[in-house]
């Protein structure tokens, strides 16, 4: 039997060492299906329920194993459908390549069913690498240069194959001319600045008596390095959302997470510091980092598009994180007294105690910071965790200390409302030996999860450890839009587009095999995630949450605070219990220990 096309696509993914494509088919790749039945599923076609669920999958593949994400679909709606995970790959600098199908060459300008510009369409999201495939010649090579540029630089690619092109007989490229042979593998490879810009790094760095660290997912490999750097300076590090599981949240000097999500420490060192080391993250909001001008600032970044970037940085540094540091670490000077550091590890226990209290605070019917909270101390050491968009990731970022193997992500850049739960169904395709927690709001679970949880039934028990706990913080409310409207608008929360129906999240769950529970008493909260961590299938826990919990930032400015103040006046339908949370919630920073405004002159701060 002779080789078509479509069963050498399949054959160079493996010889590339994909194990897995996410996927939903369609006759756009039906010859590919049809390879995929000759190759004994090999790689396997993990079928998700959507293609914008299948690119998501490929993006929690390839955040938590470091390898490329592979995803597939059909021609027409198909390829439509996977531009919002591919876009979420693309934003956070996950190497995800697409494989998509397209109508007969024949077809192609003739209003064809199904027939879209796919170049056009895939031209932004996968503007570093994206080809059609018109004759076999064009294989290996098109193949070969998408999963190698999606790797080297940590992007989106795609590869286009006309339904007819899937049906032909392979031929590969000859010794001949306008052939364009091609060849397997990359191999790791670590880029470092200058001598020169090290030590003019250096120079800055040790001449700042407050340095402040900020690292995101870059840094993740340079964990030992990192803390050499802090303890060296007396610096604290604060840590991008993407960044949360680069370092240690029971280290005394990490402050947590920074910005619209972060934590008060950490925005504490940002305002006082006199020096900046970015590491790794291109983290986007500028409000939250040093005044211009009050801090001088180096940044390591590996990607040269991404230095210079958010803040007047004045040496910028290209290369690997863990390579750079080593380098640069001879180089710098211990610093001179420990105050500075003091002061953070002080401001950071203080921050620890007020989520503590905060979590602590009774709602109606239960508080969503407990949930989180009460998950803490329940982490498996080797866990994997999602978290989806709105207010479940104030949650994840202020209340879970990740440490040692843990593993974290979410949306970050693109922000996306979704991911959650295929994320972690991805990341159990890539370690089917550790549990993994989704974390994620009910208005997330209606859109995608509800459906996600049919693959999981689908799929679980192929993974070693059968984990895998969706956790729903029921509210049914679009919770962090209201609060955003309430606080950045004045506008009190509109039913109409704010209000969600109540769904038995739980009851779906067992109606296909997995395990369920609803929560509706805070005192049942820690019995449940231990039975969901302790079952011998993937669990929903269905926590009813009071909606009235304010996720707004604890360094809040007056502004947003009144705007708040103001929709209750506008006649909020919830203003009641928005006052009553919001109160209790601002009363634990108030408590003795807490540093009032006027300690800490200069900063704008509510406190």
């Amino acid at each position: 039997m002779s080789t078509k096309v479509s069963d050498h696509i399949l054959e160079r993914l493996r010889a590339w060492e994909v194990e897995h494509v996410f996927a939903y088919p369609g006759d756009g790749i039906n010859g590919l299906l049809a390879a995929w039945g000759r190759a004994d599923n090999k790689p396997q076609f993990v079928q998700a329920r959507h293609e914008e669920m299948a690119a998501f999958e490929a993006v929690g593949y390839a955040k938590f194993s470091g390898r490329v994400g592979v995803c597939a679909a059909t021609s027409g709606p198909g390829a439509i459908h996977l531009l919002n995970g591919l876009y979420d790959a693309k934003l956070d600098h996950v190497p995800v390549v697409a494989i998509v199908g397209q109508t007969n060459r024949s077809a192609m300008g003739g209003s064809y069913q199904q027939e879209i510009d796919l170049l056009s369409l895939f031209k932004d999201v996968a503007s570093d690498f994206c080809e059609m495939v018109t004759v076999p010649e064009q294989l290996p090579n098109v193949l070969d240069r998408a999963m190698r540029t999606a790797m080297a630089r940590r992007s989106v690619t795609a590869v286009i194959v006309p339904a007819d092109v899937q049906e032909l007989d392979y031929s590969p490229p000859e010794h001949a001319f306008k052939m364009v042979p091609s060849s397997l593998g990359m191999s790791h490879y670590a880029p470092v600045p200058a001598d020169s810009d090290i030590e003019r790094a250096a120079e800055v760095l040790n001449a700042g008596e407050k340095v402040a660290v900020l690292i995101g997912q870059g840094a993740r490999g340079a964990r030992q390095e990192v803390m050499e750097v802090a303890d060296k300076l007396g610096a604290g590090v604060a840590k991008a959302l993407l960044g949360k599981d680069a370092l240690d949240d029971d280290l005394p000097y990490v402050t947590g997470s920074i910005g619209l999500l972060g934590t008060r420490p950490s925005y504490e060192l940002m305002q006082d510091c006199d020096t900046l080391l970015v590491i790794g993250s291109s983290f986007p909001y500028t409000q939250f980092l040093p005044e211009f001008g009050q801090a001088r600032a180096v940044q390591i970044d590996i990607d040269p598009h991404m230095v210079g970037l958010r803040y007047p940085f004045e040496v910028n540094l290209v290369g690997d994180a863990r390579v750079t540091l080593q380098r640069l670490l001879p180089h710098l000077r211990p610093a001179k007294n420990d105050a500075w550091r003091k002061k953070i590890e002080k401001n950071t226990a203080r921050w620890w105690e007020v989520m503590e209290r905060r979590a602590a605070v009774d709602a109606e019917p239960i508080n969503p910071e407990y949930v989180a909270h009460a998950l803490n101390g329940l982490l498996p050491e080797n866990v994997i965790l999602a978290a989806d968009s709105g207010s479940a990731a104030n949650w994840y970022a202020r209340h879970l200390r990740l440490r040692g193997g843990m593993r974290g992500s979410l949306s970050g850049t693109l922000a996306t409302m979704g991911p959650g739960v295929p994320y972690v169904i991805g990341a159990k395709f890539a370690h089917g030996d550790r549990p993994a927690i989704a974390l994620v709001g009910d208005g997330a679970m209606q859109m995608n999860g509800l459906a996600e949880l049919i693959t999981v039934a689908k799929y679980w028990e192929q993974w070693a450890d059968p984990r895998l706990v969706v956790a729903v913080f029921n509210n049914q409310d679009l919770n962090q839009v209201t609060w955003e409207m309430r606080a950045m608008s004045g506008a009190p929360q509109f039913l109409p587009s704010q209000s969600l129906p109540d769904v038995a999240y739980a009851d779906f769950a067992r109606s296909v095999g997995l395990g369920g529970m609803r929560i509706e008493k805070p005192q049942d909260v820690q019995g449940a995630w231990e039975t969901a961590l302790a079952a011998d299938r993937p669990f929903v826990l269905d926590f009813r949450t009071d909606p009235a919990v304010p996720p707004i930032p604890p360094h809040a400015s007056l502004d947003q605070i009144e705007a708040a103040a103001l929709s209750v006046l506008k006649g909020d339908s919830d203003r009641a219990g928005m006052v009553r949370q919001g109160f209790k919630a601002k009363v634990q920073e108030m408590l003795p220990g807490h540093r009032r405004r006027e300690d800490r002159p200069g900063t704008g701060e509510d406190q």
